[in-house]
């Protein structure tokens, strides 16, 4: 299983390839919640979010055969995107599995970085079942979005980006989707202070990390219909859910209009662009948390999140398509004056 060390091996190793994104504040967020809030704006990374961190990591571990041969992945996203710019840094050829349903601009932007794409049904088949085809025909090397150690140690070097900026913090919150991020966040998190708690922040419609986590039995949610495209993971992974499982404190739920409103409050007082993924700490920080449940333990995991003293955040991505983006705003603007 990853250790803290190879995250700092990670951190080594990308580091002249990756942006050292910047950490800010907002006055009248920590008015707000009482609390000083730091946010590490991994939506200003390279292809606007961390996963350029996991994909640079594991490309550049690859042999000189692999490269040759040429790489696959499958991505609703910002993965496909971090895979097709790697590779076209690299000069290796990239195949990338996408839903038809993902953002235009990520489909757009994945192309433009000269990767083939694929697209599919997600109503119809998964992306594993078509990676795995074009996989097992072409021997491609397939590079998972976030169940891949050499992944999540690249994506925890976002947290230690800011835990070495940023001393002393009580809290640390990341969203999770797969649990690359969380997991990386909370192992060197963890590591640098044992003190500190780590909260992974979850769609309400995209729940199945926390489920899994309360009830210590892997629940999945195929296709789950939330605005967090970045979150609609079938389930965690063989490497993430132990490693969240004995890393993380808590993972709290959201709703969809939350993290509409947390989108349109980020993109009002701080000038940030965030697609709805990269909001949901936000969320979890200025609104009311959702119920986690099962069919045997209705009503599990946290009742209320009201976190003091100094807390890290991870805001993980930035692409968002411009007409969702309108459309939040006119939203968030009816919401206002509702």
């Amino acid at each position: 299983m990853i250790s803290h060390k190879q995250i700092f091996e990670a951190s080594e190793r990308i580091k002249r390839q990756t942006v050292y994104t910047p950490v800010i504040q907002s006055e009248r967020l920590n008015q707000m919640v009482s609390a000083e809030v730091f946010f590490k704006c991994e939506n200003l990374q390279k292809i606007g979010a961390f996963k350029y961190r996991g994909a640079c990591n594991s490309i550049l571990q690859l042999t000189d055969k692999q490269k040759s041969q040429g790489i696959i992945a499958y991505s609703s996203g910002n993965h496909a995107q971090a895979i097709a710019l790697v590779a076209k840094e690299q000069n290796i050829k990239a195949t990338i599995v996408m839903p038809n349903n993902a953002p235009k601009i990520k489909i757009n932007s994945t192309k433009e970085h000269g990767a083939e794409v694929i697209l599919f049904d997600p109503q119809e088949t998964t992306r594993e079942q078509i990676a795995k085809q074009v996989h097992g025909y072409n021997k491609l090397t397939l590079i998972k979005p976030f169940d891949n150690e050499m992944v999540i140690a690249g994506q925890g070097t976002a947290a230690l980006e800011l835990l070495n900026e940023i001393n002393d913090l009580d809290y640390i919150l990341a969203p999770c989707g797969g649990g690359g991020l969380l997991s990386g966040t909370a192992i060197i998190a963890k590591h640098l202070n044992p003190k500190i708690k780590v909260i992974g922040v979850e769609p309400e419609l995209a729940d199945d990390a926390a489920r899994s986590f309360y009830t210590g039995i892997l629940h999945s949610n195929p296709n789950p219909p939330t605005i967090a495209d970045g979150t609609r993971t079938t389930s965690m992974g063989y490497f993430t859910f132990p490693l969240v499982r004995e890393f993380v404190d808590e993972i709290v739920t959201v709703s969809e209009d939350s993290i509409r409103r947390a989108v349109a409050f980020a993109f009002s007082h701080f000038k940030l662009v965030l697609e709805p993924s990269g909001a949901l700490p936000i969320a979890a920080l200025l609104y009311d948390i959702a119920s986690v449940n099962t069919d045997d333990e209705p009503d599990i995991g946290l009742k209320e999140f009201k976190p003091n003293g100094r807390i890290g955040v991870i805001l993980s991505g930035g692409n968002i398509d411009p007409n969702l983006m309108s459309k939040i705003l006119d939203f968030n603007a009816q919401f206002a004056s509702s």
